[in-house]
């Protein structure tokens, strides 16, 4: 076994057995699952309203009623949630001083820092999938088109990809964990506002600059179906320099 599976999957067994991952799963599938039925709610009032104007059947846009308010709900969830998944990744190995054990170790930084942020990630994902019975349990009753529910699964992944990356940046930085989740969810409440401020400053060029850097315009061009390259290549780029940050932050202090 390489040591980046070793690693990988010690991380593995230390969030399946804390607490705090179950309570924030538990948080998020409940959250999506309110969100969908209320939405669904909604689309089922209308189409009733419908029926009772033209007294025929009437067909309902899923993807506009349901899905595409989903998706826009679930972003404003995963700022909250995804600080408290990373607040431990970094931060606890120094309360528990096993940093520098880790450190002067003969894993690379880059082994510990992939390990860590995959692991993280992975269980993201997992919840993540789990919520993929909405779409089918709803494909039973009604009809809808695949692909922009595909890209808003895609939108979920990055999105959260790239929040789980601030957070790994952000535990790096302390040893508090609740430090290391305020950091976190500070870092992605500016990034998300800096495009208020490309707003303000109109179409010039350091508006479009402003905008571009916030994930928001990203994030609601693909839950509207709409695939671009630059948008994915925001969010791997986001991603990998988070990350980086954070490897230049850990190797500064071994």
């Amino acid at each position: 076994m390489t040591p980046f599976r070793a690693l990988l999957a010690k991380e593995l067994r230390c969030l399946c057995v804390s607490p705090v991952i179950y309570v924030v799963g538990a948080i998020f599938l409940f959250v999506f699952g309110l969100i969908a039925y209320l939405l669904v709610a909604n689309a089922g009032r209308q189409a009733l309203h419908l029926l009772q104007i033209q007294n025929a059947y009437a067909r309902i846009n899923l993807n506009a009623l349901v899905f595409r308010p989903m998706f826009s709900g679930m972003e404003f969830v995963l700022m909250f949630l995804l600080p408290v998944v990373t607040m431990r990744v970094f931060a606890e190995e120094r309360k528990l001083f096993t940093f520098e054990l880790l450190l002067t170790s003969p894993v690379g930084i880059n082994e510990i820092l992939s390990a860590k942020y995959m692991s993280v990630l992975l269980i993201y994902l997992g919840l993540l999938s789990l919520t993929g019975f909405t779409p089918l349990l709803l494909s039973l009753f009604g009809d809808f088109h695949w692909s922009p529910v595909a890209t808003g699964y895609l939108a979920m992944a990055l999105q959260g990809g790239l929040f789980l990356a601030c957070g790994v940046l952000a535990s790096a930085m302390t040893e508090n964990q609740v430090v290391a989740a305020f950091v976190s969810g500070g870092m992605i409440l500016v990034i998300g506002l800096v495009g208020e401020l490309g707003s303000l400053a109109g179409d010039t060029v350091a508006g479009d600059v402003l905008s571009y850097l916030s994930f928001r315009d990203h994030y609601d061009r693909l839950v509207r179906g709409l695939v671009r390259a630059g948008d994915v290549v925001y969010y791997l780029s986001g991603i990998v320099l988070m990350l980086f940050i954070a490897h230049r932050i850990v190797d500064s202090r071994r």
